[in-house]
């Protein structure tokens, strides 16, 4: 099979660092070109840049356009074909000091009308909201043609309420795998209704976090008031880094190929964000090998 490439389908390249400012500190250049470097090189094929406001979405439409293999979500009308979602949007119930429950409800079923008149799939987020979150969702589950909730750090019960819509796949990082109660929850998540993600620069693989014996690829790094552009930045996550994620994924679920697990993830997010470049040949060969094993 060919050599493993994944979609980091959640990278903040919109964050002050990746531009070097730490707490309103400048410690080093912007270094997204030599962050992207390191990506491509890891195996990265193309990256998603997430914007959570209308400022954030002009930055990282401008930052894809940098960069023939980077796409972005917009909260806003897309004008581009560099944008292939609408998003991020969704519920956070855990910081209601932005915004009370009412006003995100309403916005977030608005925003249901923008992906519909679009035909756009949604990149979503749900954060200790699953019940009203799953309500709207299925309100306007004719209104979109696919999503992701990404970032999941929810119970097996959210899982199973994600998953009973047909078009809604879960997408998986760092934060998804700290626990051992997180890692029962994404074993219960089917290969075939995932994606990876970093959501860099957070939600890194700690060594504090359970399946921390399951990764096998490693970088050197430093501390940012070091900073050396050969080396990650020492608690800084970055788009490379989603190849841990795949390995910790395979390891908890006790896949061993983990390269047809790799070319799985990949065809899922072509399916939902790329589908001009699913390969349906492709398609129909792993879904054959993923039910033989």
């Amino acid at each position: 099979m060919a050599p493993i490439r994944m979609i980091d389908i959640a990278v903040n390249f919109t964050d002050g660092m990746f531009k070097g400012i730490y707490n309103g500190k400048q410690h080093h250049v912007s270094d997204i070109a030599t962050v992207l470097s390191r990506a491509w090189n890891a195996g990265v094929d193309r990256i998603i840049v997430t914007g959570g406001s209308l400022e954030e979405s002009k930055e990282a439409l401008a930052i894809a356009e940098t960069d023939g293999r980077l796409f972005c979500t917009v909260g806003v009308h897309p004008t581009r074909c560099k944008v292939v979602a609408i998003g991020e949007c969704g519920l956070d119930y855990d910081r209601l000091h932005f915004c009370p429950p009412e006003v995100q409800k309403k916005y977030f079923e608005k925003q249901f009308e923008l992906a519909y008149a679009t035909k756009l799939p949604m990149f979503l987020h749900m954060r200790a909201a699953a019940e009203d979150f799953c309500e709207i969702m299925e309100r306007n589950i004719n209104k979109f043609t696919g999503g992701v909730t990404h970032s999941f750090t929810g119970s097996a019960e959210d899982r199973d309420k994600l998953l009973s819509f047909h078009n809604m796949y879960i997408g998986v990082n760092g934060c998804s795998l700290k626990m051992a109660e997180n890692l029962d929850v994404v074993r219960g998540i089917p290969v075939e209704r995932m994606m990876i993600e970093t959501d860099s620069p957070y939600c890194e693989i700690k060594s504090t976090h359970a399946g921390i014996n399951f990764v096998k690829s490693l970088w050197p790094s430093k501390k940012k008031e070091k900073y050396d552009k050969e080396c990650l930045v020492k608690g800084r996550n970055e788009p490379c880094l989603v190849r841990q994620v795949l390995e910790v994924v395979a390891g908890c679920k006790g896949i061993t190929d983990i390269d047809l697990f790799s070319a799985t993830l990949y065809q899922n997010t072509c399916r939902v964000f790329f589908p001009q470049d699913l390969d349906a040949a492709a398609d129909a060969l792993l879904a054959g090998r993923n039910e033989s094993q």
